[in-house]
């Protein structure tokens, strides 16, 4: 049986799949990165939501506290003794504080939950790219693998471009450029 004289581009057309499957094998990887800090990010973010809208809460009884306190204040001033009227004006001004001192931490809060709302948002565009990357390269795979089964040149042409067009979504996975 005669052995049949192997092509040279069969050489590259096989180089070019190695490479091109260790390149969709890292875009599953850093996109399953991506995704899951995208997943993670978004529990804590909802985290941070709850923590503020506690905080909310609590500012709010503390300000309708104060607010009644004060109108009993009203009600009582004529006929109560100024050691009273002093002891409900340090209640409303405590209330009060307390009421400043929730704002304060809102804000804090607030502003811990965007940022992590941020960091869920650029995952989510980095694990897009690095998806879409895998599909492109894995047709790239194929067409390659028929390439070689059926030695026709053009269908491995037809593979390197769907691969570069991977390898562009690949790269922009990392850096965002398109």
């Amino acid at each position: 049986m005669a052995e049949d004289k192997k092509e040279p581009w069969l050489n590259y057309l096989a180089l070019t799949t190695v490479i091109l499957a260790v390149c969709a094998t890292l875009s599953t990887f850093k996109g399953g990165g991506f995704s899951t800090r995208s997943v993670m990010s978004q529990s804590q973010a909802s985290d941070q939501w709850a923590y503020y809208q506690a905080k909310a809460i609590k500012s709010y009884i503390y300000q309708m506290q104060a607010d009644k306190i004060e109108m009993d204040l009203i009600g009582t001033r004529k006929g109560a003794t100024a050691e009273v009227v002093k002891k409900y004006e340090d209640k409303i001004a405590d209330y009060r504080k307390r009421v400043e001192k929730y704002e304060k931490e809102k804000g804090e809060i607030e502003q811990g939950a965007k940022d992590l709302e941020k960091i869920r948002d650029e995952s989510q565009l980095h694990s897009r790219q690095f998806g879409v990357a895998v599909i492109y390269l894995q047709i790239s795979i194929l067409l390659s693998s028929i390439a070689g089964l059926l030695k026709k040149k053009p269908v491995w042409y037809a593979g390197l471009a769907t691969g570069a067009v991977g390898l562009v979504f690949f790269a922009n996975g990392f850096w965002l450029f398109i």
